[in-house]
């Protein structure tokens, strides 16, 4: 399996496209090529790899489910949970991840299917669900995005 190759997966959230090429997903989405995109870890152990969770959150990072916390560096990680989309992204590590849909647009599956390199679709097939819980965190504070 090659990491640089864009798949099509149902994430923990919603269905989502995944890449080690950060650039590859920006392209698809029609966004700016530099934008920061999200980035879902497998462990909490790869998560200290990219970055210092603060001591006074680190229950809080820990505990959390389907929850994106943007970090003092600027990015964005998400520490996967669930289960069928886990044992995908173990075979990686880690992979940058963004919603299957052009921005601000609804999933449309046919599109998506197109601009995958790779699809993986599960026994429950692809489903919209409720997108991710977003905290700005730092030593001091931590702040609900959405």
């Amino acid at each position: 399996m090659n990491p640089n190759n864009v798949y099509l997966a149902q994430t923990d959230t919603t269905v989502g496209f995944l890449s080690r090429d950060y650039k590859k997903l920006n392209k698809i989405k029609k966004r700016d090529i530099n934008q920061k995109v999200l980035i879902e870890v497998e462990s909490l152990k790869t998560l200290k790899t990219f970055t210092r969770v603060p001591a006074k959150f680190k229950n809080i990072v820990r505990r959390a489910k389907k929850s994106t916390f943007i970090y003092q560096n600027g990015e964005s990680f998400r520490v996967v949970k669930d289960e069928n989309h886990l044992r995908f992204l173990k075979k990686f590590k880690w992979m940058y991840s963004t919603s299957a849909n052009l921005s601000k647009e609804k999933f449309d599956k046919k599109w998506a299917m197109k601009q995958a390199d790779i699809i993986v679709e599960g026994k429950k097939g692809f489903f919209e669900g409720e997108p991710s819980n977003i905290y700005k965190i730092n030593n001091y504070k931590i702040k609900k995005i959405r």
